[in-house]
């Protein structure tokens, strides 16, 4: 007797392809898919194009800086610093710069411009090229030397500001220098947006004719090194511990971050923005992922039973889809990757002002992130849901009221959470941003739980039946019969319209706040280097041209040398800003009256105190001072003392003239000082600018409307990629409502069809649905809206450190948004039953 052959039964991998094509044919995955991918896409997006910037910036840094290593100094630099760089056989190269104004002849048209002025000797520039052209638009080349003595190069845009050829003379302070070359491009420069001063290059033999440099002056004084790597690696070495010393002060080795902090604060500003939106559009992906994931699970119920009746064990049914799965968040992340890189490359030209240089390929960074954060992303949230198909028993078949799913195990949950937020923590760079934004969905997902559970209980006991209208009675019995679900469903809608809420005020308030830094009626000139003796002088010539209100202050350079009779020292202090403050010279002052734009927040401000001290209440917490606290200072060789008796809150913002320590005397004759005014004009009003700069040719005078402009100019570009961005977030906002919408469907499909059955009409199924999803909208969206004002109010405060204050408008706003969103979402949900016969609508339900 023969036996047949028995059939082996299909692998895991076969049944997961079979599943995955057959899931993917009836659209059971295109809404996980596409949520992955856009979470991946947003993430890498932002990655790639910080990955790059910062390749450019690393591998262009020593061009940047124009050298192997560089010691900057306010002072000129001790001997020992070059003769130790010549003693390991390195080349070295000094320069000088400042701020100064540059002038045509009066014949020439007498105009005047704020110019960058550099001295440089021979063997400039030690690292990069430095390209120049014989006339504005002729073609630049690559030179080795530098101005000859009693010549000058300059920027193109100078010589159109004052209407000068080359071969004119340029008056620097008491020295005439006859323009020779234009300066196309300075190594060492940097790709800072705020050089908005033209540069003028001059060689350093004819410094000391222009009468330029002032006791007062706030010079920078730079030594350049370059060579082996080795030698460089030693000097650097030394160097560090020279600048250690207790007796070596405002000495610091410059590097890309400490010499162009404008273009770092910037950049790292505008990929703050872009990583805030990119984990926005994550978290939201996660519930989107979730909510379908649960969806898809609840759908394929019944066919895994008939499995589990056909002999198919628990183990193979979970290793198939666990293989469907990474397969679908293998295939989302790496069309994630690739849309992201393709979007990349629309930030590169947004922000193309603010990186001169071209960038170099990106490294495999962003790549391993987007993957690994889109198989975070199934795994995590998408197959916890799915791993329970395995557990359906057979008895569904003829019960279809065991088997159901229920929520997943705390360990498997807890363990792809922090998964998923250790991978948002990478992708945001900054410890504060993830934190807070990471953190704040965490906490915003408990209050919507618990505030929803008892808004549910609340709402039980609170409606009369015996007197409530039908619709609500009917509407209350839905939502309290079901409480756990009715807390998913206000939660879910709550966490979508919480990034929708913090999105919207991203584009507007947040980004308001940042674009609105000055006030309207600002200063727009700052004058500086005028000397006592001109005093009289100056402030009439204002008045004489029409200005009537300017701040005058005198400004006396500082170094903090004492805190209570202590040396201070860069290494007392942990915070890299504080090692700045103290190793550089202040801008300090003195006045017997209170600045009106400072308001005294400590203490109290006394006139004519005579070791009195008034301190920026900012500086006093990095630096850890306090009322009573005891500050020495070295002004330029004269020991100066005093007490501090007020902190003061300055508006940094204001444009106004503001110092970090103020003396309140009205006299201070012992010390060197220089006096700095600023005041407003019309921005097209050059004449009055000249006026001033031939009457005094020692001052400085900076058009700060020029600045403001280009500052905002650049904030706009920024702006616009933040808002590109935000059309991912916005998607995977979209993406979140339609997956809550979605899971809910088909339980009001089966609740609305037993209603029918018995009796309900239409106009009652619509007030039920209408009042049950108002309900649930307008709570949703107004939890989300007071979640998102107060992380808002968090990223403003502690990630990109400017004042916001929400409107109390907020949250209406936001629950009428809610609302309307849920009252689409009902009637979307709901117009299919109303139009399907109650026997088929019933039949569908029981399958």
């Amino acid at each position: 007797m023969s036996v047949a052959p028995t059939s082996t039964p299909p692998s895991f991998w076969q049944l997961g392809w079979r599943s995955l094509w057959r899931d993917w044919r009836a659209g059971e995955l295109r809404l996980l898919l596409l949520a992955v991918t856009l979470a991946v896409a947003a993430l890498t997006a932002v990655g790639f194009f910080a990955d790059r910037l910062q390749g450019g910036l690393t591998r262009d840094a020593r061009a940047l800086i124009g050298g192997d290593a560089v010691i900057q100094s306010d002072n000129p630099p001790p001997p020992a610093f070059e003769q130790q760089a010549r003693g390991l056989g390195l080349q070295t190269v000094q320069t000088l710069g400042f701020p100064t104004m540059g002038r045509a002849r009066d014949e020439d048209g007498g105009a005047a411009r704020l110019v960058a002025l550099k001295s440089v000797s021979p063997g400039y520039p030690l690292r990069g090229n430095l390209r120049v052209a014989d006339a504005p638009e002729a073609p630049d080349v690559v030179t080795r030397g530098i101005p000859a003595p009693g010549t000058a190069w300059a920027d193109a845009a100078l010589l159109v500001a004052l209407d000068l050829k080359i071969g004119q003379p340029l008056l620097l302070g008491d020295a005439s220098l006859m323009l020779a070359k234009v300066i196309v491009v300075e190594p060492d420069r940097g790709a800072g947006f705020m050089s908005f001063a033209p540069r003028v290059m001059i060689n350093a033999a004819d410094l000391a004719a222009t009468g330029l440099v002032q006791p007062a002056s706030r010079l920078n004084h730079r030594i350049a090194v370059a060579g082996n790597d080795a030698a460089v690696k030693r000097f650097v070495t030394w160097a560090e511990a020279e600048i250690a010393k207790p007796d070596v002060r405002g000495l610091r080795l410059e590097s890309l971050e400490g010499g162009r902090p404008e273009m770092q604060q910037t950049l790292a500003r505008a990929e703050k923005f872009l990583n805030l939106v990119a984990l926005l559009a994550a978290l939201l992906s996660a519930v989107a992922v979730a909510i379908a994931a649960r969806g898809f699970a609840q759908r394929h119920l019944d066919d895994c039973a008939m499995m589990r009746v056909l002999g198919l064990s628990q183990g193979a049914m979970a290793r198939a889809y666990a293989f469907e799965f990474i397969l679908v968040g293998l295939a989302a992340s790496v069309l994630g990757v690739l849309a992201g890189y393709a979007f990349h490359h629309v930030f590169v030209l947004l922000l193309a002002g603010l990186v001169e240089a071209a960038l170099p390929a990106a490294s495999i960074w962003p790549v391993l992130l987007g993957l690994g954060m889109g198989l975070t992303l199934m795994l995590a949230f998408g197959l916890p849901p799915v791993l329970q198909l395995a557990q359906v028993p057979p008895l569904r078949v003829i019960r279809r009221d065991v088997g159901q799913l229920k929520p997943a195990t705390l360990a498997v949950l807890g363990l792809g959470v922090a998964g998923f937020a250790v991978l948002l923590l990478a992708a945001a760079r900054d410890l504060k941003l993830g934190a807070i934004a990471v953190g704040g969905f965490a906490v915003a997902v408990a209050v919507f739980a618990l505030v929803s559970w008892g808004a549910v209980w609340l709402l039980r006991r609170s409606v009369n039946e015996a007197t409530a209208p039908r619709a609500l009675v009917l509407a209350t019995r839905q939502l309290s019969a079901r409480p756990a679900y009715a807390v998913v469903q206000i939660s879910s809608l709550a966490v979508g319209l919480l990034a929708l809420v913090l999105l919207v005020l991203l584009r507007t308030d947040l980004i308001a706040s940042w674009r609105n830094a000055t006030p309207p009626n600002a200063p727009n000139r700052f004058v500086i280097n005028v000397q006592p003796e001109q005093g009289v002088a100056f402030q009439q010539a204002l008045r004489d041209g029409g200005i009537q209100k300017f701040d005058w202050y005198p400004m006396i350079r500082g170094r903090l040398v004492t805190v209570n009779g202590q040396p201070v020292q860069p290494d007392s202090y942990e915070s890299e800003r504080a090692q700045r403050l103290v190793e550089r010279e202040f801008n300090l002052s003195h006045t017997a009256v209170q600045p009106p734009h400072n308001k005294v927040v400590q203490g109290r401000w006394t006139a004519n105190e005579a070791d009195g001290l008034s301190v920026e209440e900012g500086l006093a917490k990095e630096l850890g001072l306090k009322l009573g606290d005891t500050l020495g200072f070295d002004m330029a060789g004269v020991a100066v003392n005093g007490r501090i008796t007020s902190l003061r809150k300055v508006d940094w913002g204001s444009m106004r003239v503001n110092f970090f320590v103020i003396f309140p005397l009205a006299e201070m004759p012992d010390v060197p000082a220089t006096y700095i005014s600023a005041y407003r004009v019309a921005d097209s009003d050059q004449r009055f600018d000249n006026t001033l700069v031939r009457q005094f040719p020692n001052i400085t005078n900076v058009d700060m409307s020029q600045t403001i402009a280009q500052v905002q100019r650049v904030l706009g570009q920024v702006i616009r990629a933040v808002e590109f961005l935000f059309a991912f977030a916005l998607a995977a906002g979209l993406v979140v409502l339609l997956a809550t919408i979605t899971a809910t469907r088909g339980e009001r499909e089966r609740e609305f069809a037993v209603l029918r059955a018995v009796g309900a009409g239409s106009k009652l199924l619509r007030d039920v649905q209408r009042i049950e999803l108002l309900g649930v909208g307008l709570l949703a969206g107004l939890l989300a809206s007071v979640v998102a004002m107060g992380v808002g109010w968090a990223l403003a405060r502690f990630v990109f450190e400017f004042s916001w204050q929400p409107s109390l408008w907020v949250p209406l706003g936001g629950a009428l948004a809610g609302g309307v969103l849920a009252l689409m979402a009902g009637w979307w949900g709901l117009r299919s039953v109303l139009r399907t016969p109650v026997v088929e609508t019933l039949r569908r339900a029981a399958v």
